[in-house]
């Protein structure tokens, strides 16, 4: 007899307010739904309730609160997933209320991560966010801590020691912090090497499964993994791509953004996001076919802002071109340049590669001039630092064609 070890899946129901823009809180709810289906969740049900603010202590009204009730009975749900971040009491209440399995957002999105992470730096980001999020909840989630099990909110941190106490919280941050700022440097001297070997970088960005993997995949044949799903990648890729003058540059794949994205997650994955930060180029990867395209290059945008990612050329991609049954208008007034592409079909790539050549070349100043033979050193400092067109030996020195970073200009 064979038997099946499937583990069933745990049917929820999705909760959200809106607080005048009904159609922005339809969109987040229809995410929201998304990430439940990525975390392994089935969606029983959606509510989504009208109110001018989010109820302090229960997070919808008396009223709504009964409704729900309801619907966990009826439909033989097994908790209740919140599309805001809850305080501690609001979590505490709605146990007590409900009876139930009770997740907000940010442990959702905290809980795909926590599955997601493959490399040490990843996981050691992802249960930072997971303690520093626990620890602000240790009071409101007594109840729930001592919770077994493999559902949604559980994984992680979590199911090694889930009677902790602040104390032992504090301690294991500080650890992490330490191994983490070990990671930054190790990250920093490979940083180092790139601007030694002169290669500039280009950080892509973009929502959530907008393409960037793809996209990467195909210009530099990374084997990134590609699927369907939110966050699907985590951790951060860098491939060299070839550009038609012969030029060079290195690509990075960023962690997907999202809207209400947690605070925690920007914190514990700033070492990730500094190769955005870092960047001489922007590349902002945008889901065209999406409904909440505009949605979501705002949401991008104000991300790079907290992070500090701002005054860099950006070049915005409208991905996903195959997808389009219809004529769209495309348009980023943020963007240096904006391109339509589809990463699937290879539409649009060989003039994102020479967008990325030409602004490489408007960074850099072209030289032309006759070195005397005791001035080869500063062949040598073009030949590190800039592009070498072409080098002629006469008798009376070195005849040299170059393009060189404007900061050294003054050195040769």
């Amino acid at each position: 007899m064979i038997y099946s070890m499937e583990q069933e899946k745990e049917r929820m129901i999705l909760v959200g307010v809106s607080e005048g823009n009904q159609m922005d809180a339809y969109a987040s709810l229809k995410e929201l739904e998304e990430l439940a289906e990525t975390a392994g969740a089935e969606v029983a049900s959606k509510i989504l309730q009208n109110r001018e603010g989010i109820h302090p202590a229960t997070y919808v009204g008396k009223g709504k609160l009964e409704e729900i009730r309801q619907l966990l009975y009826h439909l033989e749900a097994d908790g209740v997933i919140c599309d805001d971040e809850l305080t501690p009491a609001q979590m505490k209440n709605l146990e007590e209320e409900l009876s139930c399995k009770i997740v907000d957002r940010t442990l959702l999105i905290l809980d795909i991560f926590a599955s997601r992470a493959r490399t040490s730096e990843g996981k050691l980001q992802v249960e930072m966010a997971q303690l520093k999020y626990r620890q602000a909840r240790l009071v409101g989630l007594r109840s729930s801590l001592s919770r077994l099990g493999g559902g949604i909110g559980t994984r992680g941190p979590g199911e090694k020691k889930l009677e902790m106490d602040r104390r032992l919280i504090s301690s294991r941050i500080a650890a992490l912090r330490k191994e983490l700022e070990e990671v930054r440097q190790h990250r920093d001297v490979l940083r180092e090497g790139r601007e030694k070997g002169n290669f500039r970088t280009a950080a892509i960005v973009g929502y959530t499964n907008a393409g960037k993997s793809t996209l990467l995949n195909v210009l530099t044949g990374a084997e990134v993994l590609e699927e369907d799903a939110l966050f699907a990648t985590l951790d951060p890729t860098t491939r060299l791509l070839d550009l038609p003058g012969g030029g060079e540059i290195l690509l990075t794949d960023t962690v997907g953004f999202i809207r209400k994205l947690p605070h925690h997650l920007i914190d514990a994955f700033k070492s990730t996001l500094e190769e955005a930060v870092l960047a001489d180029i922007i590349v902002h990867v945008v889901d065209a076919s999406s409904p909440q395209m505009e949605e979501q290059m705002h949401v991008v945008y104000e991300t790079l802002r907290e992070l500090g990612a701002e005054g860099k050329p950006v070049v915005t991609l409208f991905n996903k071109q195959d997808k389009l049954e219809a004529e769209k208008s495309c348009k980023d007034l943020q963007a240096d340049y904006s391109l339509r592409i589809s990463a699937k079909t290879g539409q649009g790539l060989e003039e994102f590669r020479a967008v990325l050549e030409k602004i490489l070349l408007e960074q850099q100043i072209y030289v032309e001039r006759l070195y005397p033979y005791s001035e080869a050193g500063k062949i040598a400092l073009i030949r590190r630092r800039g592009r070498l067109v072409s080098e002629e030996y006469l008798a009376e020195g070195i005849q040299v064609k170059a393009y060189v970073p404007k900061e050294i200009y003054g050195k040769i």
